[in-house]
C-alpha cells in the first residue's frame, strides 16, 4: 500500500479522507496548508498527494507546480469546487494525475487513487527500464579499460546520434552485436525497432525475401504477402550481421536501397517503398580484402564503411579480462545464486589473464557462468572451477606471444578437413557435409570463408566398359 499526503485547510475534510484511505490499507499523513505540505514532503517517501485547490497562503495549484518540478515528481490528485472547470483543466495541463469535483463519493475517491498509483507504478517501471538500457549500452560504463577499448567507446558515443552507416569488424565473440545495439540505444531512433538479419544463415532467395519482403505468388510457396526487415524496421535500425556473406546479386539490390532509400518487395509491381532505416553492418571477414578478391562489391563496401569500428580481440587487451570478469559475475549473480558474493581468487584470475581466449569475450562470459555454477557456497572461484585447458595451462592457453597465431592454426586445420572431404567426394558438397557430420549450409559458409571452390575437385569419371567417348565401341 502507498504513503499518501492529504492537504486541505478544513479539518473535517482531512479527517474524512484519511479515514477512507486508511480503510483501503494506505498510510496517510495530513497537512492543513500548502506550506505544511512542503515540510511533510521532506520527511517521507510519499507516493501520492491529494490536495484541495483553493487554500489560504500557498494554493493547491502552486503546490502542484512545486511537486511536479521535483527531480522525481509525485502523482497529484487535485480537489476542486463543484463547477470549477477552469481549475480542473489548468491542473491537468500542469501535470495532475486526476481531479475530483466536490462533493464526490468515496467510491470515486478510491477509483481515482487506484488509477493514479497504477500510473505512478508504470512510470517508475519505465524509468527503471530506461536506466537499465542506458547502463547496459553506455559504453563509458561498460568494462573495458584498455586504450584500444577506450577509443572504441569514444567512437561509439560520437557516431550514435548521427545517421551514418557503421561497419563493425572484428573476430567472432568480440561483441559486434552489442556495439550495434549500443549505437541504436543511444541514437535518435532508440524508440523504434532494432532488427537483426544474420546474412550467413540464409540462402540467396530467402535472404532477399527476408530483407525486402515479397508479394503473394512471387515464388513457389509465397501464399501471402510478407513484409521484409527494411519495412518492419521503419524509423529504426537494421543490423546486417555477417554482411560479407551476402551473394553478389543480392549485394546489387542492397546497394540500390542504400543509395536511393527505397525498395520493392519481391514480385511487386507498384510504387517503390521508402527505406527509412539506419543500416549498421558487421563482419568477421576483412571486407577490404574480400573487395580486392572480387567477393564483395567495392561500391557497397564504401556505402557501408562510412564509419568503421574495429573491435580488438581479447588476447590483445589482457588488461580488460579482470573488469570483464567482474562485470559477468555481477550480471549473473541473481540468476545463478541470489545474494551470493561471487569473486575470483587471485590464482584463478592469473590463469584467466594468461589464457589466449580464441572465443574472445563470449568465451570469457561462458567460462564465468560455468564457474559460478560449480563454485562452493562461499562464492570463491578457484582454478579447479575453470576448464582444464585453462587450469592446466594446456589447449588454447598458449603463451601470449603465440596467441595471435592460434586462431590461424585452428582455421588452417578446419580448412584442411574441408579440402580432404571434398577430395573424397569429388566435389560433392552434400557428400562432403555428411562425411564431416555438418549441415550443407554450414559447409558452404565455411567454403566461402576459406575461398574454396568445389569445382576444383570434380574429376571426369572413367567411361563405362564397352563405351568410348560416350558411344558404343565398334567390333
Amino acid at each position: 500500500m502507498a504513503l499518501i499526503l492529504v492537504v486541505d485547510d478544513k479539518a473535517s475534510m482531512r479527517k474524512m479522507l484519511a479515514s477512507a484511505l486508511k480503510e483501503e490499507g494506505h498510510q496517510v499523513r495530513a497537512a492543513a496548508s500548502g506550506e505544511e505540505a512542503l515540510r511533510e514532503l521532506q520527511k517521507g517517501p510519499f507516493e501520492l498527494v491529494l490536495t484541495d485547490v483553493r487554500m489560504p497562503g500557498l494554493s493547491g495549484m502552486e503546490l502542484l507546480r512545486q511537486v511536479r518540478s521535483r527531480q522525481r515528481p509525485l502523482s497529484v490528485i487535485v480537489m476542486t469546487a463543484f463547477g470549477a472547470v477552469e481549475d480542473a483543466v489548468e491542473a491537468m495541463k500542469m501535470g495532475a494525475a486526476d481531479y475530483l469535483s466536490k462533493p464526490f463519493s468515496l467510491d470515486h475517491l478510491k477509483l481515482a487513487v487506484d488509477k493514479a498509483l497504477a500510473m505512478a507504478a508504470l512510470a517508475a517501471e519505465n524509468r527503471g527500464l530506461r536506466e537499465q538500457i542506458r547502463e547496459a549500452y553506455d559504453f563509458s560504463g561498460v568494462p573495458g579499460e584498455s586504450a584500444a577499448m577506450r577509443k572504441v567507446h569514444a567512437l561509439i558515443r560520437r557516431v550514435a546520434p548521427l545517421e551514418s552507416a557503421v561497419l563493425i569488424q572484428g573476430e567472432s565473440g568480440t561483441g559486434k552485436e552489442l556495439v550495434a545495439r549500443a549505437i541504436h540505444a543511444n541514437s535518435r531512433r532508440r524508440d523504434k525497432p532494432f532488427l537483426k538479419v544474420n546474412c550467413a544463415a540464409l540462402p540467396e532467395g530467402l535472404l532477399e525475401s527476408e530483407l525486402f519482403g515479397h508479394e503473394k505468388g512471387a515464388f513457389t510457396g509465397a501464399h501471402q504477402r510478407s513484409l521484409g526487415r527494411f519495412e518492419l524496421a521503419r524509423g529504426g535500425t537494421l543490423f546486417l550481421d555477417e554482411v560479407g556473406e551476402i551473394p553478389l546479386p543480392a549485394q546489387v539490390k542492397l546497394l540500390r536501397v542504400l543509395q536511393e532509400k527505397e525498395f520493392e518487395r519481391l514480385g511487386g509491381a507498384g510504387m517503390p517503398l521508402s527505406a527509412d532505416v539506419r543500416v549498421l553492418a558487421a563482419s568477421n571477414r576483412d571486407l577490404r580484402q574480400a573487395t580486392a578478391q572480387g567477393q564483395f562489391r567495392q561500391d557497397l563496401f564504401f556505402r557501408l564503411n562510412v564509419v568503421p569500428v574495429q573491435l580488438p580481440p581479447l588476447r590483445d587487451r589482457a588488461e580488460d579480462i579482470a573488469p570483464l570478469a567482474r562485470h559477468f559475475l555481477k550480471k549473473y549473480q541473481d540468476e545463478v545464486r541470489p545474494g551470493c558474493p561471487f569473486r575470483l581468487s587471485p590464482e584463478a584470475l592469473r590463469q584467466l589473464s594468461a589464457y589466449a581466449f580464441p572465443g574472445n569475450v563470449r568465451e570469457l562470459e561462458n567460462l564465468i557462468q560455468r564457474a559460478m555454477v560449480l563454485v562452493d557456497k562461499d562464492g570463491l572461484i578457484l582454478p579447479e572451477h575453470l576448464p582444464a585447458e585453462i587450469s592446466e595451462g594446456g589447449g588454447a592457453a598458449a603463451p601470449r606471444g603465440e596467441a595471435a597465431s592460434f586462431s590461424a592454426r585452428v582455421d588452417g586445420f578446419e580448412r584442411d578437413m574441408i579440402l580432404e572431404a571434398l577430395r573424397r567426394s569429388r566435389g560433392s558438397q552434400a557428400q562432403a557435409a555428411r562425411q564431416m557430420g555438418i549441415q550443407r549450409t554450414l559447409l558452404i559458409y565455411k567454403m566461402k570463408k576459406y575461398g574454396i571452390s568445389s569445382g576444383d575437385f570434380k574429376e571426369a569419371r572413367p567411361p563405362r566398359p564397352g563405351r568410348a567417348g560416350g558411344r558404343r565401341a565398334g567390333p
